[in-house]
């Protein structure tokens, strides 16, 4: 599995420390480079290859926004600041996102699925994912995954042996699964490896578990049981 190549830098150590535990958190990152000093990471780009930076917009050595214009656009970037009326500025670069301080792993999270996106060629291969359910991080295997259900305002991942709880929509879950699951009904998704039976109106899983099949989904069900 090729993961985004992350850089962290900001002029605040706690602020490294803390993005960059978040950083290897994320399964499809990988924490290449860290600092504080952005004169050291002009250095390391120069010489290395990373893809994303996570970048402090007010530093006193070199701004984040000055810090751009050296780079360009060959890399992207999203942006940490503590003022929020620095954002909008960084908007006119190769910006993903901007996380303003203090920065929850939640709200972190949010900007690595936005990342996720502009990088699908180095992610497409993920054999896991993070999710968050009783106010723990539990890393899921694709390959145990029955199905994921909607239900209001929350999804459940539903494995062979255990239920998982998630504040989130199945449209943002849907994004973060492999190719081997898919849309059967408007509150569905399975993973098609786990399936044993095709019924004219349900999908039988294994256990016996039976999940409604919606018309307007049958003809790219039937395309993703093809390929």
């Amino acid at each position: 599995m090729k993961r985004i190549k992350c850089i962290v830098v900001d002029d605040e150590p706690l602020a490294v420390s803390l993005l960059g535990s978040y950083v290897e958190k994320i399964p499809f990152f990988e924490l290449v480079f860290s600092t504080e000093n952005p004169i050291e990471a002009l250095e390391y780009i120069r010489k290395n290859e990373a893809d994303l930076i996570f970048l402090d917009i007010q530093m006193s050595e070199l701004t984040g926004i000055n810090f751009m214009k050296i780079v360009g656009d060959k890399m992207k970037y999203i942006l940490t600041t503590a003022y929020a009326e620095y954002a909008l500025e960084g908007y006119e670069h190769n910006v993903i996102d901007y996380l303003l301080k203090p920065i929850t792993f939640d709200r972190f999270q949010k900007s690595a699925l936005k990342a996720q996106e502009r990088f699908p060629n180095e992610t497409s291969q993920n054999s896991y994912f993070f999710i968050k359910s009783s106010g723990q991080q539990h890393k899921i295997n694709f390959d145990e995954i029955l199905y994921v259900e909607s239900i209001k305002d929350y999804v459940s991942i539903k494995t062979e042996n255990q239920e998982y709880i998630v504040l989130d929509t199945l449209k943002s879950l849907e994004r973060q699964l492999s190719d081997r699951f898919t849309r059967i009904h408007k509150s569905f998704i399975v993973n098609v490896d786990k399936i044993i039976r095709i019924n004219p109106k349900t999908i039988s899983l294994l256990s016996e578990i039976e999940i409604p099949m919606g018309e307007t989904y049958k003809s790219d069900f039937f395309l993703k049981l093809k390929s």
